[in-house]
């Protein structure tokens, strides 16, 4: 099981969607739910555990 430093999570504002994470980061704004949370998936892969 992979353990990351990272939690990410989609918070809605409006009709919009964005991907936020523990260590400060958040995605562009996005009409679609999926996409935000395509946006999340890819910021865990990209980040190294840890950082």
């Amino acid at each position: 099981m992979r353990t990351s430093a990272h939690h990410t999570t989609t918070v809605e504002r409006g009709s919009f969607a964005l991907a936020r994470c523990s260590c400060g980061w958040a995605g562009p704004a996005r009409r679609s739910r999926e996409r935000a949370r395509t946006d999340a998936r890819a910021h865990e892969t990209a980040t190294p555990t840890g950082a």
